[in-house]
């Protein structure tokens, strides 16, 4: 019969000792106990664990964990850690473990030591490593899809978000894939192809490849400039392809073989403007096919075109009944009469422009204008034919051009806007009288190097003619007898002006008070609107004008801060004018002028009145140091300070705007 009490010595001695062992050995008895427990756990394969490798860690395959070791160095027990812990012990990939722990001097055996060595590691076979990403079942599967929002988009939608995509950037899209290749390189987006805008920057194949692809869907096509057309064979790519061009500008392609243009003109019927400024391919063969194979041409540009004459402008014009806009600057043959009384029979011609045909003379132009032998009307002694419909007319440079032929165009052109007659240097003001009575509609007069013309032309005939309320744009550069008597009144009554260009003549500082007078009358008309900036209401060119003074300069300068204009704010300063002038002036003012013109287009007003007063005293100290007599140190001494003044208010703008102007012996602006 056992008792408790031998029952209890039994427990005791299969632990490893009797009751004489003391608690230091009934501490080691429940640690081996412990440690065994542990170990038929991990050596279970239903429990075997599995993970991924952290990143950190320097092993370079996946493991399983096979054991788990509560030694460490800080383990309750009291016993010191031996190696390295059991959580880095993995095992291979094939499930194997290793069968001592790194480290120990001890070989591992089943049981436990009395010395404290580590317990041995089982191997676990038949132990598969798995997945560390678990996969969605099946039906979830099923339904989940990877969603390509540009596969799936319709083509027509595809196109319209990239029409958005300039030509340059359509090409560096293309490469993305192979779905984008083919939907950047797609016709419809080459309806209109300018490559004027970036043919610099575009190898030739890649202008080949857009053209090739593009082709039948070009309608407008803008060669302008493109010297890869004189590479390779680019030009017979560009006959081949274009098939329905409306819109063609083939304008400095030098090299454009004649043969190419010629095929170019014959497949495409529906050509409506055409441009062939300055090729040498373009002769009267051209403007023969021209005239046979594009009866719906419009605008017809030829300047410059040195293998052609004026009879191939007359087969055009006979041809191509719906032709408005014919450009045919130095252009020989104009002395034609049949060309002319060609031109006249067509009376379709909006805008003719014969810039520098030298050979155009006064009974060319009477024929294009009267016909041949035309009606006199008894009365008025003029004749009798219809009306010409142009509206821009450009005669420049047409030397061989007098008075009389140019007196012709009065009251013959109804419509005319815009008449350039500059270079025509025996014009008198006979020439002119009638056609300024006859024109309500001109808005551009441009009447350079005329030195025969008198005031009285402007005074009396510009000023007073019905198209003076609406007179936008007047040249009279280079007119050495048109001077403040001419301008003043033109000012006065013509208030709609914007540009005007007087440089190289008589006129004086009275002409810019009359045209700062003029903007400042049209700002009653149209004050600034709150909270809104200046803007450019009038430019005026007045370089080489002998007897314009800075006195003058100030003038449009104060007018362009608004000193005196009515409107004054609380402050006791104007604000500034809805519309400014600009001024091109004599060289040694130009940047004084121009950087008070953009203060005052960013609303500086308070700058500006300061940069204004730097230069006025400047200006006077300048001409104090100038004028002879006693006290000539003490001017140019006050010119020194002045100028370092100045210099010290260019300095502190330039910091405001983020840059500081060199300082030079001068005044910084000058």
């Amino acid at each position: 019969m056992v008792t408790d009490g031998d029952a209890g010595a039994s427990s005791a001695a299969e632990g490893g000792g009797g009751y004489g062992a003391g608690p230091q050995q009934a501490k080691k008895s429940n640690r081996q106990r412990l440690l065994r427990g542990l170990q038929r756990i991990s050596s279970s394969p239903s429990l075997a664990l599995s993970r991924p490798r952290a990143s950190s860690s320097p092993y370079p395959k996946h493991g399983t964990l096979s054991c788990v070791s509560l030694a460490s160095s800080s383990s309750p027990f009291g016993q010191p850690s031996v190696g390295s812990s059991y959580f880095s012990h993995i095992s291979t990939t094939d499930g194997s473990a290793p069968t001592s722990v790194s480290g120990s001097s001890t070989p591992a055996t089943p049981g436990c030591d009395d010395d404290e060595s580590t317990l041995a590691i089982r191997k676990v076979k038949h132990l598969v490593t798995t997945s560390t990403v678990a996969a969605l079942p099946v039906d979830i599967r099923k339904k989940t899809r990877v969603f390509n929002l540009w596969a799936s988009m319709p083509y027509e939608i595809k196109i319209h978000v990239l029409s958005f995509l300039q030509p340059k950037e359509l090409v560096r899209v293309s490469p993305v894939s192979r779905d984008f290749y083919k939907t950047c390189f797609d016709g419809q987006l080459w309806t209109c192809f300018n490559a004027s805008e970036f043919y610099k920057e575009i190898p030739a194949e890649s202008l080949s490849k857009i053209i090739i692809a593009a082709g039948p869907f070009i309608k407008d096509l803008n060669l302008r400039g493109c010297v890869q057309v004189e590479q390779g064979k680019l030009a017979d790519v560009v006959v081949k392809a274009c098939r329905n061009l409306i819109n063609a500008t083939l304008e400095g392609c030098r090299n454009f073989h004649r043969s190419s243009l010629h095929t170019l003109l014959k497949s495409n019927q529906q050509l409506a403007n055409l441009n062939l400024t300055g090729l040498t391919a373009v002769t009267n063969v051209t403007c023969k096919i021209i005239s046979q194979s594009c009866p719906h041409l419009e605008t017809f540009n030829v300047s410059w075109c040195k293998h052609m004459d004026a009879r191939g402008i007359k087969m055009v014009v006979e041809g191509c009944p719906r032709l408005t806009d014919l450009r045919a600057g130095e252009i020989k043959g104009f002395d034609n009469l049949d060309v002319a009384q060609a031109i006249f029979e067509t009376n379709n011609l909006e805008r003719l422009v014969l810039a520098g045909c030298t050979e155009l003379n006064d009974a060319a132009l009477k024929t294009m204008v009267h016909g041949v032998n035309p009606t006199i009307d008894i009365l008025t002694d003029r004749p009798v034919v219809p009306p010409r419909k142009l509206r821009h007319l450009d005669l420049s440079r047409c030397s061989q051009l007098t008075t009389p032929g140019v007196k012709a165009l009065g009251y013959n052109v109804p419509d005319l806007e815009g008449l350039q007659l500059s270079g025509i240097t025996s014009l008198t003001d006979d020439a002119l009288e009638p056609i300024l009575r006859s024109t309500p509609r001109l808005t551009h007069l441009e009447l350079e190097d005329l030195n025969h013309l008198t005031n009285r032309l402007l005074s009396e005939h510009l000023a007073k003619a019905p198209c003076a309320p609406i007179l936008e744009h007047l040249s009279i550069s280079s007119c050495g007898d048109l001077g403040d008597a001419g301008m003043v009144p033109v000012f006065r009554h013509c208030t709609n002006l914007r540009s005007v260009y007087m440089d190289n003549t008589p006129i004086s500082d009275l002409t810019l008070t009359g045209a700062a007078a003029m903007v400042r009358e049209r700002d009653t008309v149209h004050p600034l609107p709150q909270g809104s900036l200046p803007q450019v209401g009038l430019h005026m060119v007045v370089y080489d004008c002998t007897n314009v003074a800075w006195s003058g300069v100030l003038e449009v300068l104060s007018r362009n801060t608004g000193k005196i204009w009515p409107a004054i704010g609380a402050s006791g300063t104007a604000g500034p004018p809805s519309e400014i002038i600009t001024l091109k002036c004599f060289y040694g003012w130009q940047m004084t002028v121009d950087e008070h013109t953009k203060r005052v287009l960013r609303g500086d007003v308070a700058s500006a009145l300061r940069l204004e007063r730097k230069w006025v005293d400047y200006m006077q100290a300048n001409e104090e140091v100038g004028a002879g007599g006693a006290g000539g140190r003490r001017r140019r001494r006050r010119l020194r300070e002045t100028q370092q003044v100045h210099a010290n208010e260019e300095e502190l703008a330039g910091a405001a705007t983020g840059r500081r102007r060199a300082r030079t012996a001068g005044c910084s602006m000058m």
